[in-house]
C-alpha cells in the first residue's frame, strides 16, 4: 500500500528551490512560528490534503523531460518535511527509482533521531538546511523556537558528509546584522560538506495569507533589504565559506 502523507500543494516548474527546473512539495505542518513565513496557511498539522507517494511520483514523473534537462529534480519543502519523515523517505525512494535528484528542504528542528532520519537521508542527494539566527535568544523571539535542534542536525550533516546548502534569510532589523553574519560564518567553517550558502532576501509576498487568515502580520512595516545590506553580509560570510550567493 502506497504511503500516504499530508501536504499543503505541489509546484511542477521550481527554479529557487534547489539545483535546475524542479517538482516541489509543499509538505503541511510546521512547528516554528517565523515572523517573515510566506507560507503561514502551512503551519496546521492537521491542514492540507492526504495524498499518496504513488499518486505524486505519478505527477512528478510527467515533469521529467524538464527536470533532466535542466539538472533538476524534486523537493520537498513546507512546512516542514521533517513532519513527515516516513512519507518524504518513500517518496524519495520512489523518485530514486526513476532516477530523478531528491532535495530536502528543511529547518532542522529534528525532534528526535530516529531510523527513519538517516533512511531519509540515504535517499536526499541534497540538503539545503534553512538557519534562521545564531543567537538562540534572538532565535527563540524571532522564530518561536531554540536554534538548538537546527544547529545539531547542521553538525549531524557534516559529520555524514551530507552535501549541503545552506539558506539564511536577510531580515532588516533581524538577522542582517555584522555580528550574526559573523557568528554563522565561523558555525559553518571547516565544515566541508557545505558546497554552498544561499541569501535570500526577506520580501513581504506572503503577507497577504497572514491577513487572509485573521493575524496581524508580525514585520508590517518592515522593507525588503538594499543591494549594500545583501553586499555587505556577503563579504563577511565570504570570509569563512568560498561560495556565497543572493
Amino acid at each position: 500500500m502506497s504511503t500516504v502523507g499530508r501536504i499543503h500543494s505541489f509546484e511542477s516548474c521550481g527554479t529557487v528551490d534547489g539545483p535546475g527546473i524542479r517538482f516541489i512539495v509543499f509538505v503541511q505542518g510546521c512547528l516554528m512560528r517565523c515572523m517573515y513565513c510566506h507560507n503561514r496557511d502551512t503551519w496546521d498539522t492537521h491542514g492540507g490534503k492526504e495524498v499518496s507517494v504513488e499518486e505524486l511520483i505519478n505527477e512528478a514523473k510527467s515533469y521529467r523531460h524538464f527536470m533532466n534537462a535542466s539538472g533538476g529534480g524534486i523537493t520537498c519543502s513546507g512546512g516542514e518535511a521533517m513532519l513527515q519523515p516516513e512519507f518524504v523517505r518513500d517518496f524519495f525512494r520512489a523518485a530514486k527509482n526513476e532516477g530523478i535528484h531528491t532535495c530536502l528542504d528543511t529547518n532542522g528542528f529534528i525532534r528526535k533521531y530516529t531510523e527513519v532520519v538517516d533512511e531519509v537521508l540515504e535517499v536526499t542527494d541534497l540538503v539545503m538546511l534553512d538557519i534562521k539566527h545564531m543567537n538562540d535568544e534572538i532565535h527563540h523571539d524571532f522564530i518561536g523556537v531554540s536554534n538548538k535542534r537546527t544547529l545539531e542536525f547542521a553538525q549531524y550533516l557534516h559529520n555524514l558528509g551530507q552535501k549541503t546548502w545552506i539558506r539564511y534569510v536577510v531580515v532588516p532589523g533581524y538577522t542582517d546584522g555584522d555580528e550574526a553574519a559573523h557568528q554563522l560564518g565561523q558555525f559553518i567553517q571547516g565544515m566541508n560538506n557545505i558546497e554552498k550558502v544561499e541569501l535570500l532576501p526577506y520580501h513581504k509576498l506572503g503577507a497577504h495569507k497572514w491577513e487572509a487568515l485573521g493575524y496581524d502580520y508580525p514585520l508590517e512595516g518592515v522593507e525588503p533589504p538594499s543591494k549594500a545590506v545583501m553586499d555587505n553580509i556577503v563579504n563577511i560570510l565570504s570570509e569563512y565559506h568560498g561560495n556565497v550567493k543572493y
